[in-house]
């Protein structure tokens, strides 16, 4: 045993001699961390579906509308003073892109402090495209799907939860009713209603701008999927009190009440003495 031992340590000895067996062991070694990579690597990077030809007219459609601000390799153009021009858009995914794209907030006609929401430029098979080649440069979060943005399966329990999660951690910006808010230096909280849910969920995916980035980590995709629910369920529920004034809260009740209330009975008390009996000194004879 002893001996069969010392023969089979001394081929292997004799092999690792050999000047083939750098480059077999390196050659095994990528084999096996690539292996791991495609079998570990998260679904957000699959990029299967999207095929050359999406991905060369979403190159085309960048370099000809986006590649002024961003480069023409999406690599981020910086200002003289260091500043960021146009941000890397390297691994930010094709749900950041679908969102900005989708919105209309890209292209902007000129830098701002904040991307305003409008009509979009691009219809819905080149904001594919370009969501497609942005996501053929890095991992990044994927588009979510037709199964992720449908809420109707969800329960009033599950809404009920959206309700929570939504005023633990968006009323800060958006307002209890998701009708946005005042941020400071010149920017705001858009407001959420009329927005899709795949734009709700690709929001709370990228962080767009201001606002931090809730992961699936952070929150699951149920977890947002219970937070569409609720903002649709309060957007479609009416206005059970009268007028609305906004559902932006106590400043426009109040001011509504001191403007309308309180300044309907102050005319209507001048009116009242405006019309009492006056008493006119008649003058003497002359």
């Amino acid at each position: 045993m002893r001996l069969l031992t010392r023969k089979i340590s001394a081929r292997l000895s004799a092999r690792r001699r050999s000047r083939f067996a750098a480059p077999a062991v390196l050659i095994v070694g990528l084999l096996a961390s690539g292996g791991l990579y495609a079998a570990l690597a998260p679904a957000n990077a699959d990029n299967s579906t999207d095929d050359a030809a999406t991905i060369a007219k979403g190159r085309a459609l960048f370099a000809v509308s986006c590649s002024s601000c961003h480069g023409l390799n999406a690599e981020g153009i910086l200002t003289e003073k260091g500043g960021n021009y146009g941000p890397s858009l390297i691994g930010v995914g094709a749900a950041a892109v679908d969102f900005q794209v989708g919105t209309g907030r890209m292209p902007m006609a000129q830098p701002g402090s904040q991307a305003a929401r409008k009509r979009p430029v691009f219809n819905d098979d080149e904001v594919a495209a370009l969501a497609a080649y942005v996501a053929s440069l890095g991992p990044g979060p994927a588009i979510p799907t037709k199964a992720e943005t449908d809420t109707s399966d969800l329960s009033n329990e599950e809404m009920v939860q959206g309700g929570e999660f939504f005023r633990t951690n968006c009323t800060a910006c958006h307002n209890f009713a998701g009708k946005g808010g005042a941020l400071p230096k010149g920017k705001q909280a858009p407001p959420l209603t009329g927005v899709s849910a795949k734009h709700l969920i690709e929001a709370m995916l990228t962080g767009p701008q201001q606002m931090p980035v809730f992961s699936d980590g952070v929150l699951s995709m149920k977890d947002k999927r219970e937070i569409v629910a609720y903002l649709k369920k309060n957007e479609d529920s009416p206005d059970y009190g009268g007028f609305s004034l906004g559902g932006i809260g106590p400043v426009s009740e109040g001011m509504f009440a001191w403007l309308v209330g309180i300044g309907g009975l102050v005319g209507a008390g001048i009116w009242i003495t405006s019309q009492t009996a006056r008493i006119k000194k008649k003058g003497n004879a002359a």
